[in-house]
């Protein structure tokens, strides 16, 4: 395997850690010179082999790298790190919540990884490269390093953690601009946390100018092993359909643009080895927030594009809240040829308001999804969609909920307390707002709880009269 530079076409061995092209600072993406091996064998080899694996209880296999072949076959089994990640549950909507959005959908739940986010996929594979490097180089003293809106650095923590004295993490957060779980995280983990004035664009320009000057592993998605263990969230998609992707939809948030570049390249990857024998809809989605994405292809002349970064505002979609997006070469590279190939309407981002994001991600979790907010933003890009006629009625999607819910608690709170600040946004609909209700007893309690069996017979006819009547309930007698 090589690093190949997007922008002048150079190689570079992978015996080194690089970002970008020492000639001109371009992206890599990492390319498989020997792949012509994997065409020697049959799409339907393939399929036989990934469904074989999942049988399998070897840990090297169980994970991401249940794909080997096409994800890193240069990292020998011993190296590989398996925490638990990928394989996440599909789950489909319920009827009324299908009948509501107006097609077939259903959620992948990312969230159910290891540090609770899509992240993990790529650090297995990234953490499991520098562990193979580590051990064939002798390497000592190797520090770990990424900016994060929350996701990265929980992922970067956890995994770097698993590894001992053999690799030191720290994390650079904007202050202020990652939930109280998200930043829990990475300090339970043992990493360095710094935090710094500023937005996700501000800590990643400092963690670039480290990898440039100092001898440090960079684990934010400019790390190209990162991409190639994000493309197991397509395969693990392919497989579950029985690799017919026919009238499928595949819905991303965009971020830092890592996620649907994988997406894409996996997708692409599948197509090559004939894994798959059509290529579906690829779907990304903005908040208006945080959308040089979507302003790029709004353009609807390639020639004419320009990608102009942008100043984020306020978002729920935290982990997406990126103007800069690194990955945003490799996006372009890849939709070229994901168009040349599927066609056109075969890819198309979307926008969607703060208040949309919010009452999706509430929609969804009332119908029993435990989706993020960027898994809001996933739906409320769907409906988007379907309004925009970019996607078709008879058509099937999955949407990225790509952290838990639980992560972003503090949002659905704010919603339910309407206690959002202006810049955000969004007014609670009545009908999504909830809080408990505090029940008072109406019997004589000496202590303000119940203590004896008395009291304690008394207190509980109390409450269940009281909950019978609020919850009216018909009497069994």
């Amino acid at each position: 395997m090589v690093y190949r530079c997007l922008e002048c076409g150079a190689e570079y061995g992978i015996d080194q850690l690089l970002y970008i092209c020492p000639q001109c600072q371009g992206l890599f993406l990492l390319e498989d010179k020997a792949a012509d091996r994997l065409r020697r064998h049959p799409g339907s080899f393939w399929q036989r082999l990934f469904n074989y694996r999942k049988m399998l209880n070897a840990p090297a296999v169980k994970g991401i790298f249940l794909y080997h072949e096409l994800i890193a076959p240069v990292i020998p089994p011993d190296d590989i790190i398996f925490l638990g990640e990928g394989h996440t549950p599909q789950v489909a909507a319920n009827s009324r919540l299908q009948d509501e959005v107006g097609m077939a959908f259903g959620y992948k739940n990312d969230g159910q990884n290891p540090s609770a986010s899509f992240k993990d996929r790529g650090m297995a594979a990234a953490l499991s490269y520098l562990n193979y490097l580590i051990r064939t180089r002798n390497l000592e003293g190797v520090l770990a390093i990424c900016a994060s809106t929350g996701d990265t650095s929980a992922a970067a923590a956890l995994y770097a953690a698993y590894l001992g004295d053999r690799l030191a993490s720290a994390v650079l957060l904007p202050h202020g601009k990652v939930t109280p779980q998200q930043l829990s995280q990475p300090l339970g983990s043992g990493a360095r946390v710094f935090e710094i004035p500023g937005v996700f664009d501000d800590c990643m320009r400092v963690v670039e100018a480290l990898s440039e000057r100092y001898h440090v592993a960079l684990l934010n998605s400019k790390n190209s092993w990162r991409i190639r263990g994000q493309e197991s969230y397509a395969y693990e998609i392919a497989q579950w359909y029985d690799f017919h992707l026919h009238n499928k939809v595949i819905v991303v948030p965009i971020g830092n643009a890592g996620n649907i570049t994988a997406v894409l390249e996996g997708l692409l990857r599948c197509h090559d080895l004939g894994i798959i024998d059509s290529l579906p809809r690829v779907l990304g989605v903005q908040s208006h927030h945080a959308d040089p994405v979507f302003r790029y292809y709004q353009e609807q002349n390639p020639t004419k594009r320009i990608f102009v970064p942008v100043t984020v505002k306020a978002s729920v979609a935290q982990a997406a809240m990126i103007g800069r997006p690194v990955s945003m070469p490799r996006v372009i590279h890849r939709v070229e040829e994901y168009l040349r190939r599927a066609g056109e309407g075969s890819f198309a981002v979307v926008q969607v308001t703060e208040q949309e994001i919010m009452d999706a991600m509430l929609l969804a979790n009332r119908n029993g999804h435990i989706a993020c907010t960027q898994g809001g933003e996933s739906l409320a890009g769907l409906q988007a969609a379907l309004r925009a006629g970019l996607v078709r009625r008879d058509e099937e999607a999955v949407l990225d909920a790509t952290a838990h819910a639980l992560k972003f608690v503090s949002f659905q709170q704010m919603y339910f307390d309407n206690s959002f600040p202006p810049e955000f946004e969004v007014i609670p609909k009545p009908e999504y707002q909830n809080h408990p209700r505090l029940l008072t007893p109406q019997v004589n309690l000496a202590s303000g709880s119940p203590s004896s069996p008395v009291e304690q017979q008394a207190f509980t006819q109390d409450m269940v009269k009281q909950l019978a009547a609020i919850l009216k309930l018909k009497s069994k007698r």
